[in-house]
């Protein structure tokens, strides 16, 4: 009996230093990835003033603190099953993760990982039902991502969307661009309003190019000058593109919009990431301020 006992001891011994050894092996052979590290954030760039002479600040977002405020919402998903790709057959999924705030900036984080029965997340902020504008200087400061398939914009829609749609509503989008090295993509933004005209949609638009460097490199100030005659796009306080708002048609733009903030991943403008398209991509921007005339 006691010999029994003794061996029942020996054979549990031997087992759990047998289940002891493989868990130690199985540890080792567990390599965990490396927690995500944020990438560089330009300490140069384009800097607007704090005031301007006839107007007055009516809203801003420093994006102090460590999250976002109250004056931001998100869109979740992938558009679907109403719009799916955002109606641009873009690839990502738009989740809360994608966005923090930190050093007083807004950091958006467009990543090559699954969700959603997508292959890449990102996220997409705005200030609809909490903010919205109508008329004034718009001024925003911004690094941008860059790469093949790679689509960040800094744009505005029509308070009424839910009512009307789009493009009925009207859309400004204050900044666009299209990543890529080919062609000069990723130093090239664009300013673009689109539009109802007799139901059908209209868009008009133009382009800047930097003469160095990328968007990437350093802030810049993406800028919109908005009155009831008219709206102007400005690169670091050079206007660069003019559309004439005060036929009827374009009644749209007499209207109270509001923000929206992404990066979009793939679609039918910029077309798929590639293999030298890297991952994560961020846009970073320092702040947003709205003045309007006094």
């Amino acid at each position: 009996m006691i010999m029994l006992i003794k061996m029942k001891y020996l054979l549990l011994f031997f087992l759990a230093a047998g289940l002891n050894q493989a868990c130690q092996q199985e540890e080792r052979e567990i390599v965990l990835p490396d927690p995500p590290q944020g990438l560089p954030i330009p300490d140069t760039g384009f800097e607007s003033p704090l005031s301007y002479e006839g107007y007055r600040l009516v809203w801003s977002d420093e994006f102090e603190g460590n999250s976002l405020s109250n004056d931001w919402v998100f869109d979740m998903g992938d558009g679907c099953p109403n719009l799916c790709g955002w109606g641009n057959n873009e690839l990502q999924s738009y989740t809360r993760d994608n966005v923090r705030v930190e050093n007083g900036h807004l950091i958006i984080q467009a990543r090559r990982e699954s969700s959603g029965g997508r292959d890449f997340t990102s996220s997409r902020i705005k200030t609809q039902g909490r903010q919205s504008f109508k008329f004034g200087r718009i001024d925003i400061r911004a690094a941008l991502p860059k790469g093949q398939g790679i689509w960040p914009a800094l744009w505005m829609l029509g308070d009424n969307i839910d009512r009307v749609g789009w493009p009925r509503c009207g859309e400004i989008d204050i900044m666009e661009m299209v990543g890529g090295s080919a062609n000069g993509r990723d130093n090239t933004v664009h300013g673009t309003v689109h539009w109802d005209n007799n139901g059908s949609h209209a868009e008009f638009g133009g382009s800047v190019t930097l003469r160095e460097g990328i968007f990437n490199d350093n802030f810049h100030v993406f800028s919109i000058i908005w009155d009831a005659e008219k709206i102007v796009w400005l690169l670091d306080n050079v206007p660069y593109h003019e559309i004439d708002i005060r036929p009827s048609g374009l009644d749209e733009f007499r209207e109270s919009f509001f923000f929206l903030f992404n990066i979009a991943v793939g679609g039918n403008w910029p077309g798929s990431p590639d293999a030298a398209t890297s991952f994560p991509q961020q846009m970073v921007v320092d702040y947003v301020r709205v003045f309007q005339k006094q």
